[in-house]
């Protein structure tokens, strides 16, 4: 059977391409709105995080209707850190919109996601967006995806891909440069006659594969995923395994089905091939799993996500100031909360150590983790975080370490500065060419060389400089990379930081905190432009005496101080140092916080 009533689509993309804003456009044109609804800009992006940053960091479900036809649309995230969630749900579709912007052209992450669709052998439909921005390239971009096309061994069929020029924000596509669209039905259009529709036998046995979990306090685990083959009904009775499992498949009962309809989940009685389909009652499902009628399991192969490559210690808080901000302190209720992420996560490692306070987390990179780090934190978990290191591989006998593809564009001022720190940094110079006044360059370089550049990356650029990175391969190990050319500013006692300490200590460097901040011995308030850490005490006073001479009670003024988000203090974390990380304050202190002990950790290792 050929469902032309259906059609199944992911929109894949480099980070600020503008898939989510290209998705509020197909709803609002499809009539998935009142005339008179209000309706918040990136309606996909439901998280606060996501919001807040303007990215997408989970894949998400809407469907459209156009002239009778249901579109399923995914939504997924378009930085690398989170590429695992583009991996699993390629495997609900048939076909892709790839998104490419029209002034930055095809970049690192729409390299690796068009990879991942050519090998399952998706069929590509190309949009280029933004095509209103003032410095769009419209006649070069087409040339550009077809070079990445046959970069990546695509074949005859997707060689020949319909390319459509759309502007995201205005919703419109057209299928020519020279012509503006009115609105988006040449990309409904296209979608209907290119993508095909799924097809299968609805009154064979029923086979699903679970590609995504969702979960539900008053139901549980919630499995996500595509009907391959047969008909799902409610109380149906089904057999539930992984192909990748030794494990007999367990028994089950389909206690509800649901299938989104524009924004909403609606309830149904069954669905058949072709839907994608919200399942709960199944205890204990998983991504990967395969949900077969009863009596007739045949399990699904699963796409292997690509490893992790950075991983962090996650370990109980012992600061000083511990058990204050937070309501889950223990490592019981950390470990249950790290294990709960894995339900969801397929790119995400949780393992445990000797130390039964500590777990080993890896991960695709600093922000994947900063993300989680930043949930658990508004969840009111306390915990401390040790520097991000990178996961190295033996290969034939060798040890290998993760390289990044990393293209930079920047204004051409800046290209020596830039050249210099990432030489430093081991990385090599694939590529460079002009585009107008700025210079877009391409490196490869081991994933340890971008910890803590990010930083330096902006005040080198003056704020101009745009980077993005993605996993390439793994390369023999490039030698030592210095983490960090700055040391810190270490509290020398445990009190109230105090303004005349404070102006005394902001002669050695630059500061973290203000006045009234109460701090800890080992407690990093600030940073030394010198290569060592210089312990400083904020928190002493003036001594009082009962002369009084001219000027000496004049006010004392305080360089306002540099306040660290959670990414910045992800970067400035040296090897001996870790973030605590509470609900309420990110302070970075050493590992060993006496000032005497310390020392003599560092004499004794010398």
């Amino acid at each position: 059977m050929v469902r032309n009533d259906l059609r199944n689509i992911a929109i894949i993309a480099h980070v600020d391409h503008g898939k989510t804003t290209l998705v509020d456009e197909m709803l609002k044109q499809s009539g998935a709105f009142r005339e008179n609804q209000s309706v918040e800009e990136r309606v996909m992006d439901s998280n606060d995080l996501e919001r807040e940053r303007g990215i997408t960091i989970l894949a998400k479900n809407t469907s459209v209707m156009y002239e009778g036809v249901k579109i399923n649309i995914i939504d997924t995230p378009g930085h690398a850190d989170f590429s695992g969630e583009v991996e699993r749900v390629l495997n609900m579709v048939d076909g892709v919109l790839l998104l490419v912007d029209a002034a930055e052209g095809p970049m690192p992450q729409t390299r690796f996601v068009l990879s991942k669709a050519l090998e399952m052998g998706q069929k590509i439909i190309i949009v280029v967006n933004k095509i209103d921005r003032p410095d769009a390239r419209l006649d070069q971009i087409g040339d550009e995806v077809l070079e990445l096309l046959l970069d990546l061994d695509a074949n005859d069929e997707q060689l020949e891909s319909p390319l459509l020029f759309c502007s995201g924000r205005s919703g419109t596509a057209s299928l020519s440069q020279y012509e503006a669209g009115t609105d988006l039905k040449p990309l409904f259009d296209t979608i209907l006659n290119y993508i095909e529709p799924p097809q299968g036998e609805p009154d064979e046995p029923l086979q699903m594969l679970v590609s995504s979990i969702d979960y539900n306090e008053y139901v549980g685990r919630i499995g996500i995923g595509r009907i391959i083959r047969g008909t799902a009904k409610i109380n149906q009775s089904v057999q539930v395994g992984n192909y990748h499992s030794d494990e007999k498949p367990t028994n089950a009962k389909l206690v509800s089905l649901l299938q989104i309809e524009q924004l909403r989940r609606v309830p149904t009685q069954e669905a058949t091939v072709g839907d994608i389909i919200w399942v709960s009652g199944i205890e204990g499902i998983n991504i990967g799993d395969t949900i077969c009628a009863g009596g007739n399991f045949e399990p699904l192969h699963f796409t292997k996500i690509s490893e992790p490559t950075v991983e962090m210690t996650f370990s109980v808080n012992d600061s000083p100031f511990a058990g204050q901000d937070g309501k889950f302190v223990t490592s019981r209720q950390l470990r249950e909360r790290l294990f709960k992420e894995l339900l969801r996560d397929v790119s995400l490692r949780v393992s445990e150590t000797e130390n039964t306070d500590s777990f080993l987390v890896a991960g695709r990179g600093e922000m994947h983790l900063s993300i989680l780090i930043e949930t658990m934190r508004r969840e009111g978990y306390e915990l401390a975080v040790s520097p991000p290191r990178v996961l190295f591989k033996e290969i034939n006998g060798k040890r290998h370490e993760p390289i990044e593809r990393l293209v930079i564009d920047v204004p051409e001022d800046c290209v020596g500065a830039v050249m210099e720190k990432l030489g430093s940094r081991k990385a090599e110079l694939q590529e460079m060419h002009p585009q107008g006044s700025r210079m877009r360059m391409e490196f490869l370089i081991p994933s340890r060389g971008l910890f803590g550049y990010k930083s330096e990356f902006l005040t080198d650029t003056k704020g101009e400089g745009i980077m993005s990175s993605v996993f390439e391969k793994y390369e023999p190990y490039k030698g030592d990379i210095s983490r960090r050319a700055i040391g810190s500013l270490v509290s020398y006692e445990t009190g109230e930081a105090v303004t005349y300490g404070l102006y005394n200590a902001q002669e050695r460097g630059a500061l973290f905190i203000g006045a009234g901040t109460k701090v800890y011995e080992g407690m990093i308030i600030g940073s030394s432009p010198k290569a060592e850490d210089i312990v400083v005490n904020v928190c002493k006073r003036k001594h009082l005496t009962n002369t009084r001479a001219s000027g000496s009670d004049d006010a004392l003024r305080l360089i306002p101080p540099r306040v660290l988000s959670l990414e910045d203090c992800l970067e400035f974390l040296a090897e001996d140092e870790l973030l605590e990380v509470t609900p309420k304050s990110l302070r970075i202190r050493k590992r060993i916080l006496d000032n005497s002990l310390r020392m003599k950790a560092k004499f004794k290792k010398a």
